[in-house]
């Protein structure tokens, strides 16, 4: 019988790949998961019941608490890191493929490291020092020991066309594209939201700098008649407008609340991916985004959203007003999220780990 692990960064959120990982562990109930750091009260229930080996990162409390603070410690950490299995499937943004595999390695790749390529976008002015210190002082090494991680993979699954293309671009590796699953169960309970009304706009993001969540904010001050709705949070000592509501730290049964009630969603990220359009869709609900990335993958123009062209206050108003120009399907829109179904999803995968064994 064929022996399964798998492993991930840090399960220390709530995000889009640590849903990915969540389809991994239900693919695979017995796969033992590997992760730097694990804070089970900040990630998904999924895997309190799992046999989760965290590295000894995990023994600092700071370090569960903000996972960022561990930067340059992360890449020798996963070097150390030995996972004993036929195949291990690896879910990674720039960590976890650097641990060493005895048997085959999948490289589920979310993205080529964004501290070490995308710096200024994704560390953004306020970076924290040790990151800017590792970055100057490591970035040569960094990126050899990136590079060699890659490499060490017997298949690299991007996802997005984007990704795909920014692989082969980095390391010269052909990536097989799988879209990552839409896992939000649109039937499930929904628990309301107080003092909103239905017909609000949603934003799903955290406070990073590539999320832009600051440049939505500051447009709703020009859309006065507009209400945003801001589940992930904001920059410490951003102003926000009147219109303006921010949530943090919600249950998933809320989430749905929101999806449901809200009349459609605005993204100004630099994603990746893309999933928050799909679950947007999935309920029917259209969106306005940045047109890069993933996103270029998961919204059809006209049909489920409209594209703005940069992530400035100006064209996110410009991208709403459009939103809200046009008429959407719902039929459309639901059928639309059905195609990033985790029964999809999980087929891909198992395509490919077929193949690879």
């Amino acid at each position: 019988m064929t022996s399964i692990a798998i492993a991930h960064d840090y399960l220390t959120q709530r995000r889009g790949a640590e849903r990915v990982v969540a389809t991994f562990a239900n693919m695979f109930p017995d796969a033992p998961i590997y992760t730097s750091l694990y804070n089970p009260e900040k990630t998904f229930d999924t895997f309190r019941d799992r046999d989760i080996h965290a590295l000894p990162l995990n023994r600092l409390p700071v370090l569960r608490k903000h996972h960022r603070w561990a930067f340059p410690l992360l890449a020798p950490a996963f070097s150390r890191c030995s996972i004993d299995a036929d195949l291990t499937l690896i879910s990674s943004s720039g960590w976890a493929h650097g641990a060493k595999t005895t048997g085959k390695k999948i490289v589920f790749c979310h993205s080529p490291a964004r501290w070490l390529y995308q710096s200024g976008r994704h560390l953004g002015a306020r970076a924290p020092l040790a990151a800017k210190v590792a970055l100057a002082l490591g970035g040569k090494p960094l990126r050899r020991w990136d590079h060699r991680a890659a490499h060490s993979a017997d298949r690299y699954v991007a996802v997005s066309n984007s990704k795909a293309r920014e692989i082969r671009d980095l390391y010269r590796i052909e990536a097989t594209v799988v879209h990552s699953p839409m896992s939000l169960d649109v039937d499930g309970i929904q628990e309301s939201v107080s003092s909103l009304d239905d017909g609000f706009l949603l934003c799903v993001a955290a406070a990073l700098p590539y999320k832009n969540v600051d440049a939505i904010v500051e447009s709703f001050s020009s859309l006065p008649n507009e209400r945003l709705v801001v589940v992930g949070g904001i920059r410490p000592g951003q102003p926000v407008p009147v219109n303006v509501t921010v949530l943090h730290d919600i249950a998933e049964a809320e989430l749905r609340w929101l999806y449901a009630h809200c009349s459609g969603l605005v993204s100004a990220s630099y994603e990746d991916f893309g999933l928050t359009p799909i679950e947007a869709a999935a309920f029917g609900k259209p969106t306005a985004a940045l047109q890069f990335g993933g996103h270029l993958d998961t919204i059809i123009p006209g049909e489920t959203g409209v594209f703005f062209s940069t992530p400035t206050p100006e064209a996110i108003v410009a991208g709403i007003r459009s939103l809200r120009s046009q008429s959407w399907s719902h039929d459309v829109l639901t059928q639309h999220a059905e195609q990033f179904s985790v029964t999809n999803f999980t087929a891909k995968i198992q395509a490919v780990i077929d193949e690879v064994l």
